[in-house]
């Protein structure tokens, strides 16, 4: 009876929470952990599908809005997917372990990060030098070892269009339940495990905002961090960061810190005598905070990488807020807060109603996570899966016991159409036709038919502040 009303349960959730789904495939392989080694994670097979339901539109273009987008390694800098201009990023060399707390750089509109400097061992660490990544000075990209992308976001709810950035008149965001990040470990023994999926960070910078019913493409996909006219910038805000199997932590991670952490008691990061005796327990089950580098490291800041009151209980180079030769701890958005029910559910993010936000999607690996180790270069194939919802709660948060919604719901659309003889040969072979209607996944958006040996074709009409999105069938 519990695994029976578990399945239900879940099914509920997918059909009543699911706003906006991402998939990432990416293929871990000849990696070291933060600045320990510096090889790189490949990038391989990476494809990211996105889906919203009622009043939430997506667009990579800022001109086609549906309820579906998806971006890959073909597309992401294709004028017929993009826009001219975009500044997307794919990895370039792969991934490679990055540090951010979250902030935005309002010259650039980008994530600030931080990447090696130097790194090697302390008598019971690692002392840390860290620089900024070049992706805003001089109008450099992004930088090579994470992915970055553009999307924007239509929420129609609503007629009023607040100009102000003041999170009273926003709607808020959920993260879907589902919402998780593993790897692909089928055959490989729990000891071989490197837990290279729990490093993993997703973070959603928005930078700015306009009203729903601006069409012009270039004020869209041109919103930055200035603001001024018709824009409203909300770069002010860190970007919102996500933490996946912030509890988990395999055995090999765990042996990784325990072997190499030492309680710190001085400053002189050089000496023996500054550091003795066991560092704070890392286990399996337990959230630890991440003290990202939060500004450029160098050698006189003497920061060590297990610095922090649960690793080696040393205070010295932490900040409460970011600054040169500091760590901080990043209030990042963990699984844990995403698992909460009922009322004690927090909200992931807010978007103002009848507006077109533009957020900027990173994908990362952090290098401050206590999970990320040398070893780690030996992981498998990660898979990220997440979704938003303006749902706050689901059926069985409120002891729902009414019908279900529609399997297809969220999958597929309908289309009725009354044939006039048969129709048959259909050019997407996912796209069935019975009893009057089409059944068509959200990813079509086009396919042909003959009908009584007439050739058709149904083309899918995104929506418009003026009319609603629909299929319109021409004969071809």
């Amino acid at each position: 009876m519990k695994n029976k009303r578990n399945g239900k349960h879940e099914k509920r959730i997918k059909k009543l929470a699911l706003a906006c789904t991402l998939c990432v495939m990416i293929l871990v392989v000849s990696t070291y952990a933060w600045f320990i080694g510096m090889k790189t994670v490949n990038v391989s097979g990476f494809d990211i599908n996105i889906a919203t339901t009622e009043s939430l539109f997506l667009s990579l273009n800022g001109v086609d809005w549906d309820y579906t987008v998806n971006i890959n390694e073909d597309n992401f800098d294709d004028p017929g997917t993009v826009y001219a201009g975009n500044t997307n990023s794919w990895g370039g060399v792969g991934l490679v372990p990055m540090s951010s707390v979250g902030k935005i750089d309002a010259a650039s509109s980008r994530l600030i990060m931080y990447e090696k400097g130097s790194f090697t061992a302390s008598p019971g660490g690692y002392r840390i030098m860290a620089s900024q990544v070049e992706n805003g000075v001089d109008d450099a990209g992004e930088a090579k070892g994470y992915v970055a992308f553009d999307l924007f976001i239509k929420n129609l709810s609503g007629n009023e269009y607040y100009a102000g950035l003041d999170l009273r008149n926003e709607e808020a965001i959920y993260l879907t339940p589902e919402s998780k990040v593993t790897i692909a470990d089928a055959g490989v023994p729990d000891a071989e495990k490197t837990g290279i999926e729990n490093s993993v960070r997703v973070a959603f910078a928005q930078i700015g905002r306009v009203i729903a019913t601006t069409e012009d493409q270039d004020t869209i996909t041109g919103i930055n961090c200035a603001g001024g006219g018709d824009v409203t910038s909300i770069c002010s805000r860190d970007a919102q960061i996500w933490e996946p199997n912030d509890t988990a932590h395999v055995d090999n991670a765990i042996n990784w810190y325990n072997t190499s952490c030492l309680k710190r008691t001085d400053a002189d990061i050089t000496s023996d005598s500054s550091y003795a005796g066991a560092c704070g327990t890392v286990a399996n089950g337990t959230h630890y905070p991440t003290y990202a580098v939060s500004g450029v490291i160098d050698e006189t800041d003497r920061v060590d990488n297990y610095d922090g009151a649960e690793y080696n209980g040393y205070a010295g180079s932490i900040a409460t807020t970011a600054q040169k030769g500091k760590l901080v701890a990043v209030d990042t958005f963990t699984d844990t807060k995403k698992n909460k029910k009922g009322v004690e559910r927090p909200e992931f993010m807010r978007l103002a109603p009848n507006s077109i936000t533009k957020v900027r999607v990173y994908i990362y690996l952090e290098g401050q996570d206590v999970d990320n180790y040398d070893f780690a270069q030996l992981g498998k194939q990660i898979t990220v899966n997440f979704g938003f919802t303006k749902e706050r709660f689901d059926g069985e948060d409120v002891g729902h016991t009414g019908p279900e919604l529609p399997d297809d719901v969220q999958t597929t659309r309908s289309l009725e159409y009354a044939t006039t003889g048969t129709v048959e040969n259909i050019s997407e072979a996912s796209v069935i036709y019975s009893e009057g209607k089409f059944s068509i996944p959200r990813t079509v958006m086009e396919f042909t038919f003959t009908d009584a040996d007439v050739l058709k074709k149904a083309t899918y009409v995104t929506a418009t502040t003026e009319e609603a999105a629909h299929w319109d069938i021409t004969e071809v």
